[in-house]
């Protein structure tokens, strides 16, 4: 009983993350295409809808589970992302799309319902190890996600969204066939279901060691916002790649990423602590950012990868060290509510990120349904850059926050956060 329940919230999470990975190296091509002819512009925005709503929504849907039950919330959760994605892939109009985007990112914000779960059936001693199926899941899905979308592209443009779409549907099935309710009428989660996340983040934003973590972190995730947005912009412009093309560089990006988080991290932070892991991680993140523009055909795809490489080992030490310093600056009594401002800044950055990249991309790439080479390359370029220089900041952000909190977070303590 406690082990199909986590497999259930599993297989969730991981489906949700797959079907983000999907959109990412196919959504720009589908509606920069013929029957939309939209604007990259379009396409950051497309993006930021999402995330804008989940920010907005994430709140108030772990209010909803915490009075009415995890599982209701989450069944309903996946139907949401279901019709988001059949909207998408059946779309004749580009408001269409703007719909189908809106509709997954008001019910996709289900990953802190999640979470609750697995707090409500594991036991202390176990719960590093039951959070630990949600990291698992983001990696896998993140890995796999975009080879997916890319493969199916080839059978047709749309055909990755409904692939998606009727994942979601299934899951929402085994869901609601499988998965026990945990929150009963003497709940604790039902007397605290007025909390909301706004105040829980004002209170955390009181603390300076937290506020350091958290504003690193919004930095972190606005820099790999704006590559998600922008990478298959500048491949398909510079190297005349497709969906396929980008779908395995994202599939070798992920398989790096969930390597290192899911086999090294818990070693690298015993021996050296997460601060340096963070420093080290936002080093390699702005190298590679600042990097990618450089590249071209003649370099070849082993450059490439060489860079994506190092943006993959950069974004893996950093994210899960400062997850771990969140959590170290709160007590016992308040790590949902530090992880739940953890994930409203991450969704607040998600929509930073791509309306940046959206901005700083002219939309006069595609005019008419003709390429621009010179203007979409120096447009696709300076995203890369602008994301390099906000890394750089996150750098020397780190770099100061270890030099003045080093104390504050003793080596041994840092290490024995991650669980390993």
């Amino acid at each position: 009983m406690k082990r199909s329940p986590l497999l259930v919230i599993f297989v969730t999470v991981f489906i949700d993350l797959i079907g983000f990975g999907i959109v990412i190296p196919v959504l720009p091509y589908y509606v920069e295409g013929t029957k939309f002819n939209a604007t990259p512009r379009a396409v950051g925005l497309l993006f930021a809808s999402y995330s804008v709503m989940q920010l907005i929504f994430t709140p108030i849907l772990g209010r909803l589970s915490d009075r009415y039950g995890r599982r209701p919330v989450l069944f309903l959760s996946l139907l949401g992302t279901s019709l988001g994605f059949m909207i998408l892939g059946f779309a004749t109009t580009l408001w269409m799309l703007f719909a189908g985007r809106i509709i997954d990112g008001i019910t996709g914000g289900n990953i802190s319902t999640a979470q609750a779960y697995i707090a409500d059936v594991t036991t202390k001693e176990e719960r590093a190890k039951g959070m630990g199926l949600i990291g698992a899941a983001f990696g896998l899905g993140f890995t796999f996600g975009p080879a997916i979308g890319g493969i199916l592209s080839k059978w047709g443009i749309s055909v990755p969204f409904i692939f998606a779409g009727a994942m979601a549907l299934g899951n929402a099935v085994l869901l609601y066939f499988t998965l026990p309710e945990t929150v009963t009428p003497d709940h604790p989660a039902r007397e605290s279901a007025a909390t909301g996340r706004w105040s829980q983040l004002a209170a955390a934003l009181r603390q300076p060691r937290l506020t350091y973590v958290l504003v690193i972190y919004f930095l972190f995730v606005v820099a790999f916002s704006i590559m998600t947005a922008s990478f298959a912009l500048f491949t398909m412009y510079r190297f005349g790649y497709d969906p396929v093309h980008n779908g395995y560089i994202f599939m070798y990006v992920g398989i790096i990423g969930a390597l290192i988080q899911g086999g090294l991290i818990g070693r690298l932070a015993k021996r050296f602590g997460e601060l340096p892991l963070v420093i080290t991680g936002a080093f390699c993140f702005a190298l590679a950012l600042l990097a990618i523009p450089l590249m071209s055909p003649g370099m070849g795809l082993v450059a490439l990868l060489g860079v994506g490489g190092l943006f993959g080992v950069g974004n893996s030490l950093a994210t899960p060290s400062l997850q771990t310093l969140a959590s170290k600056s709160a007590g016992a009594g308040e790590q949902g509510g530090v992880l739940g401002v953890v994930q409203s800044v991450a969704s607040l950055a998600r929509a930073v990120g791509p309306s940046l990249a959206a901005w700083l991309i002219y939309s006069a790439v595609s005019v008419a349904g003709a390429r621009v080479p010179h203007m979409s390359d120096q447009s696709v370029e300076r995203t890369f850059w602008a994301a390099a220089g906000i890394m750089f900041l996150a750098f020397l952000l780190a770099a100061y926050f270890a030099k003045a909190h080093a104390a504050e977070y003793p080596h041994g303590e840092t290490a024995s956060a991650t669980g390993d």
